[in-house]
């Protein structure tokens, strides 16, 4: 049985389309109990799980061979990731973990949430893989000025990024919990290109037919954005610090490890703008 933690975020749920697309035995973890019982209730297998809260870890670990885990980013995710850990090597449950682009350097706060974690895996015993993508093309949903004002405006980054898909990870992930192979291992994640914002650009306007324009927004200029989109404030300032970190490159390395492990090449800028037309147009 695998367990997927993370499973109503873009990557979690995508995992759970593709696992069950290959008939592996899983069970969904969801923090709300409402949840649990929703999808239940249409014949799926899930739980009630708290990272917060260890005596819900136990329970839900029961009977599971490998857990994928994926904490919500936040002040307490290390903590949170570690009690996972912890109950996993109460059962000996195998643990392939969803970090971040470069966290074993802690360039970031997002990395130095993950960096402990994966850490602690490699020290606990457990038979674990480390999944590690850089950008998210799913980042730019959120910015729905680009169909309300032909632009998006984001931290100011200069350099290439090789954003890549939610729905490549997840393809990835499944393919690690369902084959043998991957232990001790870290792979790292890109999209096929890498791209500057001012390509996503001209990405978005090719592929939508009308001009798009990148702002690249100055820190300051940044932080009040968000916070005045209602971001909490750790998550704010870890941005700004990311934007930082790559702001003159550092993000740009493609990989072909998305293409070697599931014989698929990754989904590319204009493909993501496809698909997700409806949000962009």
């Amino acid at each position: 049985m695998i367990l997927v933690t993370g499973a109503s975020g873009n990557v979690g749920g995508a995992l759970l389309q593709c696992l069950r697309a290959a008939g592996a035995a899983t069970t969904a973890a969801y923090r709300d109990p409402r949840r649990t019982d929703q999808v239940r209730g249409a014949g799926g297998q899930a739980v009630t799980l708290d990272l917060a809260v260890p005596d819900t870890l136990g329970p839900a670990l029961d009977g599971v061979e490998t857990v994928f885990l994926l904490g919500a980013t936040g002040p307490a995710q290390t903590t949170q990731e570690l009690n996972l850990v912890e109950a996993a090597r109460v059962v000996g449950a195998r643990v392939v973990k969803l970090s971040v682009w470069r966290a074993d350097e802690g360039l970031t706060p997002i990395a130095r949430l993950h960096r402990p974690v994966e850490q602690a895996l490699i020290e606990s015993g457990l038979p674990w893989t480390v999944l590690r993508p850089n950008f998210y093309l799913q980042n730019f949903l959120r910015q729905s000025s680009v169909r309300e004002a032909g632009e998006f405006a984001l931290p100011l980054i200069d350099a290439p990024i090789s954003f890549v898909d939610a729905g490549d990870i997840a393809r990835v992930a499944a393919h690690v919990l369902t084959t043998d192979g991957h232990d001790g291992r870290v792979y790292d994640l890109t999209g096929p290109q890498a791209l500057t914002y001012d390509q996503a650009a001209q990405e978005f306007s090719a592929v939508l037919g009308r001009p798009v324009r990148h702002v690249g927004m100055p820190d300051d200029r940044a932080r009040a954005v968000m916070l005045g989109r209602g971001m909490p404030r750790f998550q704010v300032d870890a941005l700004i610090e990311v934007a930082r970190a790559y702001r003159d490159g550092g993000a740009e390395t493609v990989t072909p490890t998305v293409a070697d492990l599931t014989g698929r090449a990754p989904s590319g800028f204009a493909d993501f703008v496809r698909r997700n037309r409806h949000v962009f147009a």
